[in-house]
């Protein structure tokens, strides 16, 4: 069923069907591109949450005790089915998130092996025997931890559900996943391939509502036994907080503010490419974006000229139009974000380079922008600014830029260019930051770890190291009766 405009009519899913909210409140859906509706989000009460709540705990049972190659099966039909849709989905993530159709459709591939890698990697979630005594047997067990409340944010709409959905079914857990409703038919879409997978009722709940509503209900329920959130620093402080009066454990993947330096041996052309083409992927909508540009002394003025020359070669428009590489950033409130932090900056003195304002045309374009001479006191080298906005900062020795980078309180993502093997290292070591990429600005991988340090966040997402929050260690000693 779609809607008037062509979008998909949006429902939630709870314990095995799709169903409206229990009062008929809803939220428009906008094209970010044409700030036109095009749809509306169901959004639920109280009884819609706790029916999710308790069809996650009936699901929890039902699949923990279900064999692992039963699980992979279902799991892997469900990777097979977004494969088959990752066009489909791609087009809807595009109307309602904004992204390039390229970079959609790409993200709904890459979700999908996300799955495959995870449904494997679980099959290795091993325990172990420990050397004891005659007649005694230690072992360590490892068990999923239970229903799972997850909350996900807008700017990945397939890939930031995925990451939770994935390793919650691998590890044999259920969920209850609030995801954005700003981009909710993309979630429903990713549902719909699990649920035709065949998925148990109530392993994979969907709901929308109330952000505060929503989290409050579900983070109090004792049902909930972990939760999963990726988003800004203030709300995960709130929502750990609130775990924390219950003592459940969190996993917390926060916001950052990549800095890039750019050493004395770097290639300035090179850095320049690499660093612009990952500044502007999703409108700079990325917690890894790279951010803070830190540049030698003796490179900054060809980096700079290079990095211009890149952002100015960006084509911004509607992401279904062909040649689009940079789509609109996703809300109004981005724009009001992007001309705050450009108008404080030049305010103290910064040049805008290229860009530095809201395109003249319908829907939420902002322009590719660079800017230089940035004070030490902009906010813009404070706040997170979650857009396309490139401040480039000279640096004279390394000290200075390693200070630089560590001195906020963000620790997710941070990137270097050097020709240097002592330097890449010394980087890797005194970069405080959970996420570092040598001589390029590439993203996430379902390989391999993914997450923050000191205020961006907890725990790890990606790599075998994603099961751990999912999962509860438990030591057992038996000693053989005689």
């Amino acid at each position: 069923m779609t809607t008037d405009h062509g979008h998909p009519a949006v429902r939630m899913y709870i314990a095995g069907e799709w169903c409206e909210g229990g009062s008929g409140r809803t939220a428009p859906i906008v094209n970010p591109a044409t700030e036109e509706a095009i749809g509306d989000v169901p959004l639920a009460i109280i009884a819609d949450l706790d029916r999710a709540l308790e069809a996650a705990d009936r699901g929890f049972r039902v699949w923990r005790g279900t064999s692992i190659a039963e699980r992979s099966r279902i799991l892997h039909t469900a990777a097979d089915l977004l494969t088959e849709r990752a066009a489909e989905v791609g087009r809807i993530m595009t109307r309602e998130q904004g992204k390039p159709l390229a970079e959609a459709t790409g993200e709904a591939r890459r979700v999908a092996d996300t799955l495959r890698w995870h449904i494997e990697d679980a099959r290795r979630a091993y325990g172990r025997i420990i050397p004891s005594a005659p007649g005694a047997v230690l072992s360590v067990r490892r068990e999923p931890v239970g229903p799972v409340a997850a909350f996900v944010p807008w700017n990945f709409p397939a890939g930031g559900p995925m990451r939770k959905i994935s390793s919650a079914l691998t590890a044999g857990c259920s969920i209850v996943i609030k995801a954005s409703e700003e981009t909710p038919a993309t979630a429903a879409a990713l549902v719909a391939c699990f649920a035709d997978a065949g998925l148990p009722a109530g392993v994979l709940n969907l709901v929308f509502g109330e952000p505060a509503e929503v989290s409050a209900r579900l983070i109090a329920s004792p049902i909930t036994r972990l939760v999963a959130f990726t988003g800004s620093v203030p709300v995960g402080k709130l929502l750990a907080a609130a775990a924390g009066e219950v003592m459940k454990p969190t996993l917390m993947e926060l916001g950052g503010h990549a800095p890039v330096i750019v050493c004395e041996d770097a290639d300035p052309a090179t850095a320049a490419r690499r660093a612009a083409r990952a500044k502007f992927v999703n409108a700079g909508q990325v917690c890894t974006s790279p951010s803070r540009f830190l540049v030698h002394e003796s490179l900054v003025e060809d980096f700079t000229a290079e990095f211009v020359k890149a952002a100015e070669s960006v084509v911004v428009g509607d992401g279904l139009a062909p040649g689009t590489t940079m789509g609109p950033l996703a809300n109004e409130r981005r724009l009001v974000a992007m001309q705050r932090l450009t108008t404080d900056a030049t305010e103290r003195g910064a040049k805008v380079l290229t860009g530095g304002e809201r395109l003249d045309r319908a829907g939420y374009f902002f322009a590719p922008t660079v800017l230089t001479d940035v004070p030490a006191d902009a906010a813009l080298l404070h706040e997170e600014p979650f857009g396309p906005l490139a401040p480039i900062v000279p640096f004279t020795e390394l000290d200075e830029a390693l200070r630089i980078a560590n001195e906020l309180p963000y620790g997710l993502a941070a990137y270097g260019f050097t020709r240097s093997a002592a330097t890449a290292e010394r980087l890797a070591a005194e970069l405080e930051a959970g996420i570092l990429s040598i001589n390029h600005c590439g993203g996430s991988v379902h390989e391999a770890p993914s997450g923050g340090v000191k205020e961006s966040g907890h725990g790890r997402e990606g790599g075998p190291e994603a099961l751990d929050s999912y999962l509860v260690t438990k030591r057992v000693s038996h000693l053989l009766a005689p």
